[in-house]
């Protein structure tokens, strides 16, 4: 994991300390940048494997950040920081390619595995979606260079290995609903929902695309469930 660095935004300092020495502790370089403005700039001058970027931001926000790094570097991995479990823009992230978010508050630990799945998810090929966890990810990963139709093949066949788990059918509501066939979207969230009844992104994900005027954002996994995911990566 050594010479990969690590963008990061943000305007709490305290923040940007505490990532950086999360970071560095498992050999990545870190630079910060307290604004959008000095973002750019940084992005400009240097290169950067990954980016960590808050939304909330005084000034340019994260989503404007995100949409001028887009266009002057498209497969630029980005993971959105957010706060208080809200992320309001995340239809537009995930249009632009975003699909990783992390809540504050979190652990060192979760900031280094999610960090270390972006890096490592780019080293995936299509040849290896041999198991549910792989297929998932490589979904993952064509969602962040924007190619929503590999992202839904790779779901599929995630589903078509492991047909009885929620998450995929989830995964594939959220693409769907990305694309604007909101209607096929509430289809796979009663399908997630029909296999496991309590599986709440699916649920609140149907709630929200069943409103008049759908608000909030589209939710991938159950953040309260990472042993689910670990056991996912075990099995991967």
């Amino acid at each position: 994991m050594g010479n990969k660095s690590v963008l990061i935004v943000d305007d709490e300092k305290n923040i940007r300390l505490t990532l950086s020495q999360t970071l560095e502790s498992i050999g990545m370089e870190t630079d910060t940048a307290i604004n959008g403005e000095d973002a750019l700039n940084k992005i400009r001058g240097s290169s950067f494997d990954v980016i960590l970027l808050d939304l909330k931001m005084p000034g340019m926000d994260g989503m404007e950040v995100l949409k001028r790094i887009r266009e002057k570097l498209p497969r630029l991995r980005v993971i959105i920081i957010t706060a208080h479990g809200t992320i309001e823009s995340a239809v537009e992230a995930m249009k632009l390619g975003a699909v990783d978010f992390i809540q504050k508050p979190f652990s060192p630990q979760e900031i280094r595995d999610l960090v270390s799945q972006v890096i490592d998810r780019d080293r995936l090929d299509v040849t290896e979606a041999t198991s549910y966890s792989v297929c998932i990810e490589l979904a993952k990963k064509y969602i962040t260079d924007v190619d929503f139709v590999k992202a839904l093949e790779m779901v599929k066949k995630a589903i078509s290995l492991e047909p009885s788990r929620p998450e995929a059918f989830n995964f594939m509501g959220a693409i769907l609903e990305i694309r604007g066939e909101r209607l096929e979207a509430q289809k796979q969230y009663r399908a997630a929902l029909a296999l496991n009844s309590t599986y709440e992104p699916a649920r609140k994900n149907l709630y929200r695309s069943t409103d008049w005027e759908p608000k909030g954002d589209i939710i991938l996994e159950n953040s309260s469930s990472k042993s689910d995911q670990s056991s996912d990566d075990e099995d991967g």
